[in-house]
């Protein structure tokens, strides 16, 4: 049987709510083992680490951004400050290594401005964080003195609030938090108020502060890793449910038996129909009914009535124009066709093309008054205008005109006449 095409106007059988974004099968089941295991354990790799990447971005570009528009900031008020506070000679050996600062977080924060590829990020964060914080130190290495201790403490704090705030991967935190140690170690020893096991000594310290900062940062990287999985655990049974739903959904709207659409999907189609045709749209209604149908059924048994019924719905469907038309079982072994757009002349045409092919089909009903094989009669009504009918008022000529014809021989198409009389539907079997 052909496939059937399901009612899509308005709330009809086929409209299907749009599907969650769904991950695929192995992404599935790499989460679920994630979830599964230890949160310590949990590390996003492949796929997993792509989206999350993709769903932290905005994020990360909009922190990173923000700590270097902080850092230009700082710097240059430090300047100023000092300026009014300290020498000339003092602030003029500041202004040099002061002054690398502010191209290095420049450029890091025009790169954040839009996403590119990780390795590029990671080098231009890195650099840029590396020159920073060597800015930062220099600074208090040229004027000497008690700057030279209290720079390369700025400096520390600086690589820690890094370290802190950047929601970056944590490698990437690891090296900052090494460009920060090497850096103190290195003047620190070249410091020539310090004995150099002073200065290992607080470089030691200071690595346990920053070490401790390294392992807390670990520690939030796994749980939001742990967070961003179970969003994608939720999304996963969200897709699920929806699918669920949409199916039930169809299943309410569709005759179980000939797959197209069942009446109340009908109606609330002709209704939709009429709401969006306004007063430029006309529509025709055929009604459409099996000849002699209880004499198959009593004949060659419910089995094959059931067979009679689903190669009819599949024909109609087939002999539709396009996808705006629409079939629903309407009762029995009566189906409705809604033709929008249609005149008169338009709606006899498809509907002897209807009655052709099931007459063609030759389907058995050896006791039809008709022919030995199953009929179709066929009522139809037209409206230039929905607005100047009711879909139901039109349907009821239809229904009247399905009656002309039975009463006129069966296996025909009738378009509708005013008539006043209307039989009840057990006579026109």
């Amino acid at each position: 049987m052909e496939e059937h095409r399901i009612p899509t106007s308005g709330k009809s059988a086929g409209s299907v709510p749009p599907k969650t974004a769904r991950l695929s099968a192995v992404t599935n089941e790499e989460v679920e083992r994630q979830l599964g295991g230890r949160t310590r354990d949990i590390r996003l790799n492949g796929e997993l680490s792509r989206l999350f990447s993709e769903r932290t971005w905005p994020q990360m570009s909009k922190i990173i951004r923000a700590w270097m528009i902080w850092v230009i900031v700082l710097d240059v008020l430090t300047l100023c400050l000092n300026t009014l506070l300290l020498p000339a000679g003092t602030v003029m050996s500041m202004l040099l290594p002061a002054s690398i600062l502010p191209p290095a977080a420049v450029t890091v924060a025009v790169v954040f401005r839009e996403q590119r590829a990780a390795w590029l990020q990671a080098t231009v964060l890195l650099v840029g964080v590396f020159f920073i914080l060597v800015s930062v130190a220099l600074v208090g290495v040229a004027t000497g003195g008690e700057f030279y201790e209290r720079h390369l403490t700025i400096m520390l704090f600086v690589a820690v609030t890094a370290i802190v705030i950047f929601p970056v991967p944590l490698r990437w935190a690891m090296v900052i938090g090494a460009y920060a140690i090497g850096i103190y170690l290195v003047f620190q020893l070249t410091n020539p108020d310090i004995e150099p096991g002073s200065a290992l000594a607080g470089t030691l310290f200071f690595a346990s502060g920053i070490g401790a900062t390294l392992v807390a940062r670990r520690t939030a990287t796994i749980l939001a890793h742990k967070t961003f999985l179970l969003e994608l655990r939720d999304r996963s049974r969200l897709a699920d449910l929806s699918d669920a739903n949409a199916r039930l959904e169809l299943l309410a709207r569709t005759d179980p038996l000939t797959g197209v659409a069942n009446r109340r999907s009908m109606m609330e189609t002709l209704d939709a129909c009429w709401q969006e045709a306004g007063d430029s749209g006309g529509a025709a209604i055929l009604m459409c009914d099996i000849d002699d149908f209880k004499c198959l059924n009593d004949s060659l048994g419910h089995a094959e009535g059931d067979r009679g019924l689903v190669k009819v719905a599949g024909i109609i469907q087939s002999s539709l124009r396009d996808d705006r038309d629409q079939v629903a079982r309407y009762g029995g072994e009566e189906f409705l066709v809604l033709l929008p757009n249609a005149d008169k002349h338009a709606a006899c045409a498809v509907g002897e093309t209807i009655r052709k092919r099931v007459e063609a089909a030759s389907l058995p009903n050896p006791l039809s008054r008709v022919m030995p094989n199953i009929t179709l009669s066929i009522g139809l009504a037209a409206t230039e205008q929905c607005q100047s009918i009711s879909a139901a008022h039109l349907q009821r000529q239809a229904d009247e005109a399905l009656y002309s014809a039975k009463v006129q021989g069966r296996n025909q198409v009738v378009a509708h006449a005013d008539t006043e009389r209307r039989a009840p539907r057990s006579e026109i079997d």
